[in-house]
């Protein structure tokens, strides 16, 4: 007894100071630190969606991106008044995001079809046609998207509270709309979380992880392979729908050339060094990859070989794409879990050198 609580409190007390830090932050960071931490809040609900799909289920996806799409532009139609010039429904901006949401696992259902009898590169290919339909729309349907420019987003209204730039005062401490959504993001990337990992523990992920191992193992053995890969499919683009949601409150302005291809290779980046199949390994992985080029953009006077956009040197983004596709390849080469994988594989070499101290001898 005494020694499982030398090891659960080490990691109680970690959780603990983790949540504490979170919840401080806004108090002490400036805007530029908010911003980049809630595009990390957003990148990970969606590397959730896809790990949920990919990791968990084994259906490669290149149409990520297009599902965030549907999210950011779904609730910037359905909150927006028209005042702008563009189509808008004006309703209710929280009903516009659950809405939004919906409305992406509505296109993810669409699409269920194809992806319950596909696997493997055709799926890959299959949903990477949904990156150029998407971006075909976006650049076309002027009255929707605002064409090649985007569109304003209005900012979401909750309980009588605009997460806009109207500053309130908080223990003396400005907060806008950055210091608002912090705290949105937070409660959204720990429900998606919690429910995820609900999913994987369940006889659900039980079924997901029976597939991507062995179909027709999983088939046999009476499991609806085609409804289970659909059913995910949905999930994953509804995970999707709200990160691109979120993204969109964050940055207050939709374009249509941020929702490419690059996009969902990023988050296929996330999942492959963050670890396949983990809650934990996608908001790793997510952090990862969406901080590297904003700390190489805030420290690029100082740092080596990086310089600002348009001047000599490797740009921010570029380096930061190299960097994180060096990791990809040591990962698959030295870390086959991620690095959720290696924590899990050092933690159990740690137990049992607890338990048997004289094995290794």
């Amino acid at each position: 007894m005494v020694r499982l609580v030398r090891i659960v409190r080490p990691r109680v007390w970690a959780w603990a100071v983790a949540v504490v830090l979170l919840l401080a932050f806004p108090f002490y960071l400036d805007r530029f630190w908010l911003e980049a931490g809630l595009f990390a809040m957003a990148a990970a609900i969606g590397a959730i969606g896809i790990n949920l799909l990919t990791g968990a289920t084994g259906q490669l996806s290149m149409g990520h991106a297009f599902f965030l799409a549907v999210g950011a532009y779904g609730y910037c139609v359905l909150a927006a008044d028209g005042g702008d010039g563009l189509t808008g429904l004006g309703l209710p901006t929280w009903l516009a995001a659950v809405l939004a949401v919906l409305v992406a696992g509505l296109a993810g259902g669409l699409f269920s079809p194809i992806s319950g009898r596909l696997s493997g590169a055709y799926l890959g290919i299959a949903t990477l046609a949904l990156v150029f339909i998407g971006q075909h729309i976006m650049f076309n349907a002027h009255d929707l998207t605002g064409g090649a420019n985007g569109r304003d987003v209005p900012p979401l209204s909750l309980f009588g509270l605009t997460f806009d730039d109207r500053e309130i005062d908080v223990a003396a401490v400005p907060f806008g709309s950055a210091e608002k959504l912090w705290y949105a993001g937070l409660v959204l990337l720990a429900a998606c979380a919690l429910f995820a990992r609900g999913v994987l523990r369940g006889r659900p992920g039980r079924a997901m992880n029976a597939i991507r191992d062995h179909r027709i193992a999983a088939g046999v053995l009476g499991v609806p392979v085609a409804r289970h890969r659909a059913a995910v499919f949905v999930l994953s683009s509804m995970y999707a729908g709200l990160a691109g949601v979120l993204l969109a409150l964050v940055f207050q302005r939709t374009v249509p050339d941020y929702f490419g291809i690059t996009l969902s290779l990023d988050y296929l980046a996330m999942i492959v060094i963050g670890g396949l199949g983990s809650v934990s390994g996608a908001v790793a992985g997510a952090a990862f990859v969406s901080l590297l080029p904003q700390v190489l953009t805030r420290y690029s006077d100082t740092l080596p070989l990086v310089s600002a956009p348009g001047t000599d040197g490797i740009a921010p983004g570029e380096a930061a794409r190299y960097l994180y596709g060096a990791a990809v390849v040591l990962v698959v080469l030295f870390l086959p879990g991620g690095l959720t994988g290696a924590v899990v594989r050092r933690r159990a070499r740690t137990r049992s050198a607890r338990t048997h101290p004289g094995e290794e001898r």
